[in-house]
């Protein structure tokens, strides 16, 4: 028998050589990050560039976390993370690296050989374009259901979406049941009645309509769905998008939700 130590070693190699290569670990947790701009990432974006700053070690790539590629392959994930998920868009920072690093420092993958990112959001849409039977929606399932078909299983979901529902009073009054509706019909075709949803609350919005969504969605009572606030982070540009240093923190205080809740739901 091996020692524990050795044991541990070599299990720790085995990660490290399937996250380089195209077999990836079949123990993943994985997480689906969805929602609009803000979960893509805008940090670092001015207009059509990006700055192509990486704070280190947040943001730094890592053997231990992948991303499930447009193809629908595992790689190495790294920033941008949603780039060519998130249409023609330019991406930046956004808060799943320093999310899943911020993980990996607190031991809270639960004995994960590797954190598995799915990146499905797209900027400037409405809850009602993510609707069951929308292609969004229709791509994030099929997405969320490749990724545990080489192993694994999804801790959460990530969302941070609702800027666009801002704008229109009939889509601000309608966000908190469209906003359960996703989270039910998404617990049935994933089959995880028990599934953790963290939704981020908006600290901005396209129209008069803001404190509406955010009243929705802070008053959204279904079991296993958890609110972290974003509100008060500073912006990349004045208003809409949140910076880098945001973004980071966010990451972080989205890995401490998932921490505090995350454990218990499974």
């Amino acid at each position: 028998m091996l020692p524990p130590c050795l044991l541990l070693c070599l299990l720790f190699s085995a990660g490290l050589h399937h996250a380089d290569a195209d077999v990836p670990p079949s123990n993943k947790l994985i997480f689906i990050l969805a929602g609009q701009s803000n979960m893509a990432g805008r940090g670092g974006v001015t207009g059509t560039r990006w700055d192509g700053i990486v704070p280190s070690p947040d943001c730094s790539p890592s053997p231990s976390v992948l991303r499930l590629s447009p193809t629908l392959r595992w790689e190495q994930a790294h920033e941008p993370l949603h780039q060519g998920i998130d249409g023609n868009r330019t991406c930046g920072v956004g808060p799943g690296m320093a999310f899943a690093n911020a993980l990996l420092r607190s031991n809270g993958a639960s004995g994960a050989a590797a954190i598995g990112l799915v990146p499905c959001a797209v900027g400037g849409t409405r809850m009602a374009e993510w609707a069951k039977g929308s292609e969004l929606y229709t791509d994030m399932v099929r997405r969320a259901k490749v990724a545990v078909e080489t192993g694994g299983r999804v801790g959460a979901v990530l969302w941070y979406q609702g800027e666009s529902d801002t704008v229109r009073w009939a889509d601000a009054n309608e966000y908190g049941r469209r906003m359960g509706m996703l989270v039910r019909d998404l617990r049935v075709d994933l089959d995880m009645p028990h599934l953790l949803l963290i939704q981020v609350g908006l600290a901005s919005g396209l129209g008069q309509y803001t404190e509406v969504v955010r009243e929705a969605q802070k008053s959204l009572k279904l079991r296993n769905v958890r609110f972290v606030d974003a509100m008060g982070l500073p912006f990349q540009d004045g208003h809409l998008h949140l910076n880098t240093q945001a973004q980071v923190q966010l990451g972080h205080m989205l890995a401490q939700s998932y921490l505090t809740y995350g454990t218990s739901t499974h």
